[in-house]
């Protein structure tokens, strides 16, 4: 028993390591897709879809979430956010990074296809850990009522309809402070998408 808490205490404090550096991980994948680019006109049309799908998905929950989603050094969160695309799926901003990313390595066509299977399934795996993470620290601090939304809407793959609960009644997106929130975001992708357009008319 005292082994097996051990490997639990491990794989708690890995988690939360990536729970911490959760921004910092995608930046070797978006140099080595910038600097082994070759972008033509089907990749740039179909992963700019898939990208700007995944940062559009971000800005929306965001815009319910606020702050929360850019906590770094903790799991943390004062209430079970079910309104807006969180009535679809209960992980919309890491579904948007995951489409996101995947997009920008349509777009550039790096190493094509093996870069991008790795990159996926590196998010993929990340985002999985992740949500394993807060969805202790949810059951943990909400009991019922995380459980009953767990138990209605999907980990990743959205319902088709929302799911109502009377919790969502004062949740209200506030998208001016979401702007302010994904400015960072936004420019590094406006920085990643201007310089794979260069590359692209340069070909």
């Amino acid at each position: 028993m005292k082994e097996l808490g051990k490997e639990q205490l491990t794989l708690q404090s890995f988690r939360q390591n990536l729970f911490q550096y959760r921004s910092y991980t995608p930046i070797p994948f978006l140099i080595i897709m910038v600097v082994f680019a070759k972008p033509v006109s089907s990749t740039m049309i179909i992963g700019g879809a898939l990208a700007f799908t995944g940062e559009f998905l971000r800005y929306w929950g965001v815009a319910y979430a606020g702050s929360l989603t850019r906590v770094t050094g903790g799991v943390g969160a004062p209430e079970v956010i079910m309104a807006g695309p969180f009535a679809f799926v209960r992980n919309p901003l890491y579904l948007g990074n995951i489409f996101l990313y995947v997009g920008i390595g349509v777009m550039s066509n790096a190493l094509y296809p093996w870069f991008l299977v790795v990159a996926a399934v590196y998010f993929v795996f990340q985002y999985y850990q992740i949500v394993i993470l807060e969805e202790g620290f949810l059951r943990i601090s909400f009991g019922v009522a995380y459980e009953e939304y767990a138990k209605n809407v999907p980990r990743f793959l959205p319902r088709m309809r929302p799911f109502h609960h009377e919790s969502q009644t004062h949740q209200r997106p506030y998208w001016v402070g979401a702007l302010r929130s994904e400015k960072r975001t936004l420019q590094a992708f406006s920085m990643v998408l201007v310089l794979l357009l260069v590359l692209w008319l340069r070909r």
